[in-house]
């Protein structure tokens, strides 16, 4: 059943004509890879928030992705000057997505990757939408599944690092099938 999904994938990517990341659109998949640290240098899929937020206009090849301290960023941030022109990695709850992308903008970060607070979510992505109060936010806001966020941020804490570097967008269906290094604790 497995490599039938895998051969479904193959397919679908192959057939399907990739639009670039600029004309990204709502469910629709987004991937980014961490290349340091090693043992999680694996390509995570995100999704785009609904109806808020900018879009990718440029790759970053190595990037830094932050955690916002607090997680939540539903306010001020201790490390919002580490934040600044880089990607942040906050968690759900607390405030709106909508709130959480506009504290890391505020702070000058380029995007923010906002993981479910679920550590157990290794399958169900969640919509972001706008929240309703007529504010707006222009760097992208991506979801990230919450087993997926959990191993990043489980990896910077055993190894005592601050941030991990990524590379971010990434065209999956560029990469050889025998060289997706994919999270083994997610179902793809």
């Amino acid at each position: 059943v497995f490599r039938s999904c895998q051969l479904f994938l193959i397919l679908v990517l192959l057939l399907c004509p990739s639009r670039p990341v600029w004309g990204l659109q709502y469910k629709q998949y987004l991937h980014f890879q961490v290349l340091s640290p090693g043992d999680i240098q694996y390509i995570f899929t995100t999704t785009p928030a609904k109806d808020f937020g900018g879009i990718f206009n440029q790759r970053y090849d190595q990037i830094h992705l932050v955690p916002a301290d607090p997680l939540e960023a539903c306010g001020e941030l201790n490390n919002g000057a580490f934040i600044q022109g880089e990607i942040a990695l906050v968690e759900r709850g607390g405030c709106s997505f909508l709130s959480k992308t506009r504290v890391i903008q505020e702070h000058g970060g380029l995007a923010v990757i906002i993981a479910d607070n679920a550590a157990d979510n290794d399958s169900r992505y969640v919509d972001m939408i706008n929240d309703n109060s007529g504010r707006t936010a222009d760097i992208p806001a991506l979801f990230l599944l919450g087993r997926d966020g959990y191993m990043i941020q489980r990896s910077l804490e055993q190894h005592g690092l601050p941030w991990a570097i990524i590379s971010i967008p990434v065209n999956i269906s560029s990469i050889p099938t025998f060289e997706l290094k994919q999270p083994p604790w997610t179902y793809w």
